[in-house]
């Protein structure tokens, strides 16, 4: 079976990964913060959705704003670990797991963007 440009990125395979545990973070979440849940579910799934755009692109110059905006919401996604940790609403492990992806995502995103300026 043939695969798409995106699927041979790592970077978009680890963004998958926090996808999945962003997923069980919600899981977990008070009623009362669904605007956490509901932030937290948007921006991790814009991480591999602007990747996948970005590897599509013929345009150098496109792939980079794919890129650029993926890291962006990993960014995004950083700061709402942050707030749910701070208000004691995620585990330890998940927060330390979620900012080690959430690190090696942005620096690998990072560097897609230089080479594709």
């Amino acid at each position: 079976m043939s695969s798409f440009d995106h699927e041979k990125l790592k970077v978009y395979q680890l963004s998958i990964d926090l996808v999945v545990l962003s997923d069980k973070v919600v899981e977990h979440l008070p009623k009362g913060r669904a605007y956490l849940a509901d932030q937290l579910q948007r921006a991790t799934s814009s991480i591999p959705l602007n990747i996948a755009e970005g590897a599509g692109e013929y345009s150098k110059l496109e792939k980079c704003r794919f890129y650029r905006m993926a890291k962006r919401s990993a960014t995004e996604c950083a700061a709402i670990f942050d707030v749910c940790e701070r208000l004691r609403l995620i585990e330890k492990a998940q927060y330390e797991k979620g900012r080690d992806m959430l690190v090696h995502i942005v620096n690998i995103l990072t560097k897609l963007a230089k080479t594709t300026e």
